[in-house]
């Protein structure tokens, strides 16, 4: 049996690289990618106390927090590509929606 430490562990140092690439990176892809990851670090927190605890509520917060995270991402996908249809370019520097 693996210890829920390294669970947490795994899910930490995933986190730190979506927050790392969230906060480095301009593409907005890579953004969205960050974010998702950071989403996917916290299921795995969910599950890894979920299966200590011996607890369901866990699994329910996760299969809540993924049916978000793909809605997010069919509404995300679809905002990303209407921005680079009349920007074109994917920089978050360079997107400037106030000005036309």
């Amino acid at each position: 049996m693996v210890p829920v430490s390294y669970y947490l562990i795994l899910s930490a140092i995933l986190f730190a690289i979506g927050v790392a690439a969230f906060i480095m990176k301009r593409n907005i892809i890579t953004i969205f990618m960050s974010i998702e990851l950071m989403l996917n670090a916290v299921n795995l927190t969910f599950v890894a106390f979920s299966n200590t605890l011996k607890n369901i509520d866990g699994h329910v917060f996760v299969f809540f927090v993924m049916v978000v995270a793909a809605a997010e991402a069919a509404v995300g996908l679809a905002i990303i590509i209407a921005v680079f249809r009349s920007r074109e370019t994917l920089n978050a520097d360079r997107v400037n929606l106030l000005k036309l």
